[in-house]
């Protein structure tokens, strides 16, 4: 595997408050990686500086076979490179059904007008039904995303995201306000998912971490405190001090 994204010696401070210190990680072009931390510990910071929302003090982050530092782009161009990004909350068209949904992020990326005027194409039929079958909605596809249950509206924007073809997938706290069924769905869309590109979850949930099966890296005021297997990083006495143990 090559490196897809290189996070080099960020830091950031509001107020005052360095809520990045000096931190670098890189990620792989495939696979899962979790991301786990108390609260402050630096996660969405983190999640905010490599989408382009907020701008670094200090260093780099290096995108892409060539290194083209992301630092100073802004989010939509940072998108258009291949980074997707899925916040807690769940944010679908609620009046416009599931395959109009997935439609629109299909088409979207590239020409905004082309969203507005253009007709799915038989190819966009049947990409959106392959989306819909990736994330479990198959049988949804007609009925307005509004009506779906809180899991079913994050499998349904995880599918807008997938629809864009991202090279990197960032996901907030996907477990949250899920069923136990809903949360096992969601391991599985999201190992998918990670076979042919990068998805990095930031969680707190250590089971749901757990049933992903993959690295993780813990946060600590701004920096990593630890990386490996979630065996590896809960056996570590500082990480037991300053987040388990609470």
């Amino acid at each position: 595997m090559t490196t897809l994204l290189e996070v080099d010696g960020i830091s950031v401070a509001f107020d005052g408050f360095k809520a990045i210190d000096g931190l670098s990680l890189t990620v792989e072009d495939t696979g899962l990686r979790a991301i786990i931390g108390p609260n402050g510990a630096g996660k969405t910071t983190f999640m905010d500086i490599v989408t382009g929302k907020t701008r670094p003090d200090s260093g780099r982050v290096l995108w892409g076979d060539g290194g083209l530092d992301l630092v100073g782009m802004n989010e939509s161009r940072i998108a258009r490179l291949g980074l997707g990004r899925k916040f807690q909350r769940p944010t679908v068209f609620e009046a416009q059904s599931v395959a109009e949904n997935l439609d629109m992020a299909l088409r979207n990326p590239r020409n905004p007008l082309r969203v507005l005027f253009a007709k799915p194409t038989e190819a966009d039929r049947a990409r959106v039904e392959e989306i819909a079958d990736e994330i479990g909605l198959r049988a949804q596809l007609g009925r307005r995303a509004g009506e779906l249950s809180h899991g079913q509206k994050q499998w349904l924007e995880i599918g807008m995201l997938l629809a864009q073809d991202p090279r990197l997938l960032l996901v907030d706290e996907p477990a949250a306000g899920m069923t136990p069924q809903e949360r096992e769905h969601t391991t599985d869309l999201l190992k998918r998912a990670a076979r042919t590109r990068a998805v990095v979850v930031v969680e707190h949930d250590m089971e749901f971490i757990r049933r992903l099966e993959c690295r993780v890296t813990v946060l600590h005021e701004g920096r990593v405190l630890a990386e490996g297997s979630l065996d590896h990083v809960t056996a570590n006495q500082e990480v037991i001090d300053v987040y388990l143990g609470r």
